[in-house]
């Protein structure tokens, strides 16, 4: 079986002498050595991420950004005594969510209500100001109508 090649002798072939992760925990560290000439060398190891491109309302297209999906979380959020940490996991693990489903383009739609979902757990004042914003509310009607599936939820 090949394996790495030597950035010395360019044999095909080494053994790992030791594995750790970075101090980010985003790649593997591992120390390798040669079969062939004994030297020893080092790689890294990482997730390939699939590019994911999220289709917007208007038909338009960008990159998914978890900074811009944190970044709305937080607004909702605002004022309100919920932990970075629980928005961070959240926003991870949407993320994760939708690395995961191998998908190549997501709708904002999708996006949107995943955040929500997070944001049900997490705190009711956060989850309907983003419902405000996400689901358009056009008037009190709509808006009371949220509120009472919400409280119908909770019960």
């Amino acid at each position: 079986m090949k394996g790495m090649k030597c950035p010395f002798c360019a044999y095909e072939d080494s053994k790992v002498i030791d594995s750790r992760p970075t101090d980010d925990s985003e790649r593997i560290r591992r120390r390798r050595e040669c079969l062939k000439c004994g030297e020893r060398f080092t790689t890294y190891e990482a997730i390939e991420r699939i590019p994911l491109i999220v289709i917007k309302k208007d038909g338009s297209r960008e990159p998914f950004s978890a900074d811009k999906l944190m970044r709305q979380m937080l607004i909702a959020c605002g004022k309100r005594a919920v932990p970075i940490e629980r928005i961070e996991r959240a926003v991870f693990d949407i993320e994760a969510s939708l690395q995961n489903s191998l998908l190549r383009e997501v709708e904002s739609a999708r996006i949107g209500e995943l955040a929500l979902e997070k944001l049900r757990d997490i705190d009711e004042v956060a989850y309907v100001r983003f419902a405000s914003v996400y689901k358009e509310f056009r008037d009190i009607d709509s808006f009371m109508a949220e509120l009472q599936q919400l409280k119908r939820e909770q019960e």
